[in-house]
């Protein structure tokens, strides 16, 4: 389980395979505070140390992707070089910062475009139409591991929707948010509650 609220920005150092991959992951955290077995969230994706090594603030930890994860989040995310939003999944106490989040990965949207809006930034996400009736003005989603807020949304002729996101400056300096450019993927995650708010609508009607 996880919030959406970013700690820590990683780097992929180490990818091997195509379909499963093992990757190493640097990080700036203390190895001493990884367990293995633990789960971190990786841009979104849920996934379990396998290794850790180095010192506090210049650690690493592995992971194995499967072929599932790989088909089912951004294409191409997983090789060496690739910056991953960071956060290690919640303790019992920890706060509740963003809003509960899976790292269950549901679909894969396209930025359409970014505008700067006073001293933040403007992002307009296009959704698949699988996803389009989870996503609602003022709710919340989970895009590349960030919890956001949807300001706005706009429904498409084939089913799909464009949702509207604020990216702050502290928003955009600690995550990749800030590194977005038009036509790049993205993993989203739909609300949790959304969910089973649409399936109990279903076995009403």
């Amino acid at each position: 389980m996880f919030t959406g609220i970013v700690t820590a920005l990683g780097t992929i150092a180490e990818a091997t395979g195509q379909d499963h991959v093992h990757a190493r992951i640097a990080a700036p955290f203390d190895p001493e505070g990884i367990a293995i077995g633990a789960s971190i969230a990786c841009s979104g994706v849920c996934l379990t140390v396998v290794d850790k090594g180095g010192v506090a603030g210049d650690s690493w930890f592995a992971v194995d992707i499967s072929g599932e994860t790989t088909s089912r989040t951004v294409a191409g995310r997983w090789v060496q070089g690739t910056t991953l939003n960071l956060e290690p999944a919640l303790k019992l106490g920890d706060e509740l910062g963003g809003h509960i989040v899976t790292g269950h990965v549901d679909g894969v949207g396209r930025v359409v475009s970014i505008s700067t809006v006073g001293d933040s930034i403007r992002v307009i996400i296009a959704a698949p139409a699988d996803l389009a009736p989870y996503i609602a003005e003022k709710g919340s989603i989970t895009v590349d591991g960030i919890s956001l807020t949807v300001n706005d949304i706009a429904d498409q002729a084939d089913g799909t929707c464009h949702f509207a996101l604020n990216i702050i400056p502290h928003t955009a300096k600690v995550t990749t948010a800030g590194q977005w450019a038009e036509g790049a993927s993205v993993n989203l995650e739909i609300d949790v509650l959304a969910r089973y708010l649409k399936r109990m609508q279903a076995l009403k009607g």
